[in-house]
C-alpha cells in the first residue's frame, strides 16, 4: 500500500499538506489540493483508520466492534444483521469478532479490537460477570449489550423477556395435555439461560405439575449438546413425552436424535424450541418456537451505541423487546 509520504512526493508538497488536504482544511489552495487527489488516485492510497482517529479533532474513526458468542447461531446472525444496517445507514464499520463461547478467545479478540481504536463495542459477554467487557465499560469506551447483561454495571441492553417467554411456551405444551417435560438448557453461566429455566420451573409449578429434576438438563448451548443430553433423556426408563430447548441449536441437536431413531413428532414425542428459524416452516412437522425479534435487536443495539457515542452520559437504558410464540405443528 501506498504511503503518505509516497502521496507527498508524487504531488510535489509536504506531509503535512497532505494531511490538511485529508482533513478538509480550508488552508490549501485549490490547485494543489487537485494535485493531492490526483496523486491519491493513482497511487491507491487509503489513509489509516487509526492514523485518521489521531489526526480528527473528535478522535472517531467510525468504526465499531461487535463480539458475539456463537457465529453458527442463526439467532446472531440476524441479530448482525441489524447492527450492519444501522451502521452503515450511519457511516459506520463493524469488525465482527466471534469468540466460540471460548474465554481466551473472547480476550484476544477484545484487545484486538481496542488496539483498532473502535468508537464503542456491541457485545454479547461470555457471561454476566465477564471482568474482560466491564473493564471496557469501566475504562469509558462506549458500550451495548446484546442478550446478555452485566451484573452491577451501569450499561445499555437490549434483550427479550427471557422469563416471561418460556413460561408462556411450557404453560402452551402443558394446555396440550404433555406432563413429562423435559428442559434442555443452555450453559448455566448465562442469564438468559437461567432465566428460561426459571420460566420453565415456574410454569410446571403453577400448573401443579411434579418437578422431576432429571428432565432438567444444561448443556453448552451447542448443536452437539442438543444432541448429547437428548439421547440421555430418551434412554430413560421414563423419557419425557415432550422437550423444551434453550436455543435453535439445542434444538437442532435435538431434532437430529428424534429423527434419527424414527421418533414421530409429536406422537411420540413433542418439541418446543426457544429461538425461531427461517426454515422453522420447512421442517416436518413444522416446528413450534419462541420468536425472538433479532433484527430488532441487533438494530436497537446499534442506534443506542451510536447515540451512547453521541452522548456519552445520557442515562443507560435497559430495552426489552417482545417475542413471539409461533405455533406449529412439533407441538
Amino acid at each position: 500500500m501506498a504511503s503518505m509520504n509516497e502521496v507527498a512526493k508524487r504531488a510535489g508538497v509536504s506531509i503535512a499538506t497532505v494531511s490538511r488536504v485529508l482533513n478538509n482544511s480550508e488552508s490549501v489552495n485549490e490547485e494543489t489540493r487537485m494535485k493531492i487527489l490526483k496523486a491519491i488516485k493513482e497511487l491507491k492510497y487509503q489513509p489509516s483508520r487509526v492514523a485518521k482517529r489521531l489526526r480528527s479533532k473528535s478522535g472517531a474513526g467510525n468504526l465499531l466492534g461487535v463480539l458475539i458468542p456463537d457465529i453458527q447461531n442463526p439467532f446472531y446472525v440476524d441479530v448482525l444483521r441489524g447492527i450492519e444496517d444501522v451502521a452503515y445507514q450511519n457511516n459506520y464499520v463493524i469488525i465482527m469478532c466471534n469468540f466460540s463461547q471460548d474465554e481466551k478467545k473472547e480476550a484476544m479478540y477484545l484487545e484486538i479490537l481496542e488496539s483498532e481504536a473502535i468508537d464503542g463495542l456491541i457485545a454479547a459477554p461470555a457471561h454476566e460477570d465477564d471482568q474482560r467487557v466491564k473493564k471496557i465499560v469501566r475504562n469509558g469506551l462506549p458500550v451495548v449489550c446484546v442478550d446478555r447483561g452485566l451484573k452491577g454495571m451501569d450499561v445499555d441492553v437490549v434483550w427479550v423477556n427471557n422469563l416471561e417467554s418460556a413460561y408462556q411456551a411450557v404453560s402452551f405444551m402443558i394446555e396440550k395435555g404433555y406432563k413429562r417435560i423435559a428442559h434442555i438448557g443452555g450453559l448455566p453461566t448465562i442469564p438468559s439461560s437461567r432465566l428460561r429455566l426459571e420460566g420453565y420451573r415456574n410454569a410446571m409449578q403453577d400448573h401443579g405439575l411434579e418437578l422431576d429434576e432429571n428432565l432438567i438438563i444444561q448443556g453448552d448451548s451447542s448443536y452437539a449438546s442438543g444432541m448429547q443430553v437428548t439421547e440421555k433423556l430418551l434412554n430413560m426408563k421414563n423419557p419425557p413425552d415432550a422437550l423444551f430447548t434453550g436455543n435453535n441449536l439445542i434444538t437442532l441437536g435435538a431434532l437430529e436424535v428424534i429423527n434419527g431413531r424414527k421418533l414421530q413428532i409429536p406422537k411420540d414425542i413433542a418439541v418446543l424450541g426457544f429461538d425461531d428459524m427461517n426454515w422453522s416452516n420447512a421442517l416436518n412437522p413444522p416446528l413450534t418456537a419462541v420468536r425472538q425479534p433479532a433484527y430488532e435487536i441487533g438494530k436497537r443495539a446499534g442506534e443506542l451505541l451510536i447515540q451512547r457515542i453521541k452522548d456519552p452520559k445520557r442515562p443507560c437504558i435497559h430495552m426489552t423487546l417482545n417475542s413471539e410464540l409461533k405455533v406449529r405443528h412439533s407441538c
